[in-house]
């Protein structure tokens, strides 16, 4: 089955909000390369309403006129009845959501049956935009990296694959060529949402220093690293919160994110030595030089990967309640730990089926009770159990 006929949860999602009444502005938000183009041509192909798609990918950055001139056409199609308007690559349009939210006023005032859908791959300025200008007139649409299960019922990726090449689909025909899949990673994913994404439309005063950055969070992916440790091994990375800073960057990239400690206290969070994690295995193995093959081998390899996904499938499944963390405390560690709320929930996760106990679970339980625990591969949930099940990594 192709990228062009699976069909993604979020498009169940989208096809039902467009005939919703009253009608918000779809925002479909989320990394570069998992198809939110693609899902939003098929939704808007579905619901069989006239629709109107424009994109701003363009190397000039498109400005607000040309906006309001896409938006003049969506309500040429709404004059005879509900129409849709759909403008990819949003966050590439200077003053977008000012914009956005001047026409879709008019629209209201006019009675105008105009269905707005926007989309976005910088997640930072689309958020930004959103909790700026348009509060209270749109909804949000998440479109994470794909999953192991969407991969392998769209591609018939297997669990060692899928732990491997990740979950980009439109690399997905390229893994029988392994040096034009590292290529596309690197050059259309990566180079891609740095160069265009990140440096283009905001402030990165040392580029290099970023990118040198990404590359140490995907070689320490899934490990504790300490500011200092990551200052002595990056050439001018100036302070701890520039480092933060740049962590924080890639996190709203969809490329990686520094986990903070779990610890009583957002102050004491933000100053806690930071657990890098790469958000999506093809990143980590597009980085290393290591083939499948090799890395398949090498278990210590392999384990950095297998905690990886897991620990990525819990960024990406949490919910706005949700808060994913990592916790250590005098030699004992859990390694995730999901914060609703009062309720805690640790995970582990077992590469292999060692029994070696669970130390780390039983210093956080009885420090901080009242603790759901979660074993993640090994003796507990199988790993492709739980990365095929959204609702386990969104206890």
């Amino acid at each position: 089955m192709s990228e062009w006929r699976y069909r993604r949860p979020i498009f169940t999602k989208l096809v039902t909000r467009l005939e919703e009444e009253p009608a918000r502005i779809q925002v479909v938000s989320g990394p570069r390369q998992v198809g939110k183009t693609t899902v939003v041509r098929q939704a808007l192909a579905a619901s069989e309403l006239p629709s109107h798609y424009a994109s701003a990918d363009d190397p000039a950055l498109r400005d607000s006129a040309w906006l309001e001139a896409q938006w003049q056409e969506g309500r040429r199609l709404a004059r005879g009845g509900r129409a849709v308007l759909a403008v990819d690559e949003v966050q590439k349009v200077g003053g977008w959501a000012e914009t956005a939210k001047r026409l879709w006023e008019e629209d209201r005032q006019a009675e105008l049956s105009l269905r707005v859908v926007l989309l976005g791959s910088a997640a930072l300025l689309v958020q930004r935009g959103l909790s700026e200008s348009l509060t209270g007139r749109f909804e949000l649409i998440r479109a994470p990296h794909w999953s192991f299960g969407e991969m392998r019922d769209a591609f018939g990726f297997s669990l060692d694959e899928f732990l491997y090449f990740g979950g980009y689909p439109g690399a997905a025909g390229l893994v029988e060529d392994e040096p034009r899949w590292v290529a596309y990673v690197l050059d259309s994913i990566v180079e891609t949402t740095v160069s265009r994404d990140l440096l283009l439309l905001t402030r990165v005063d040392k580029p290099a220093l970023l990118r040198s950055l990404f590359r140490l969070v995907c070689d320490y992916s899934g490990q504790i690293v300490s500011y200092q440790k990551l200052t002595g091994q990056l050439q001018d990375a100036g302070n701890t919160t520039t480092l933060a800073h740049y962590l924080d960057l890639l996190a709203a990239a969809g490329l990686a994110v520094g986990l903070e400690k779990y610890a009583p206290g957002k102050v004491r969070q933000r100053r806690s030595t930071p657990k890098l994690l790469a958000l999506n295995t093809a990143l980590v193995s597009a980085m290393s030089g290591m083939t499948y093959s090799e890395a398949l081998a090498d278990r210590e390899q392999w384990g950095r990967r297998v905690e990886t996904a897991v620990g990525a499938q819990l960024v990406a499944s949490r919910d706005s309640r949700a808060e994913v963390l990592y916790w250590r405390d005098r030699g004992k560690e859990v390694d995730f730990v999901v914060s609703r709320g009062e309720r805690l929930t640790a995970i582990e996760v077992k590469a292999d089926r060692r029994r070696d106990g669970l130390p780390g679970m039983a210093a956080f339980e009885q420090r901080f009770g009242g603790v759901r625990k979660l074993l993640v591969g090994g003796e507990g949930t199988p790993l492709e159990a739980f990365l095929d099940s959204p609702e386990m990594a969104n206890p």
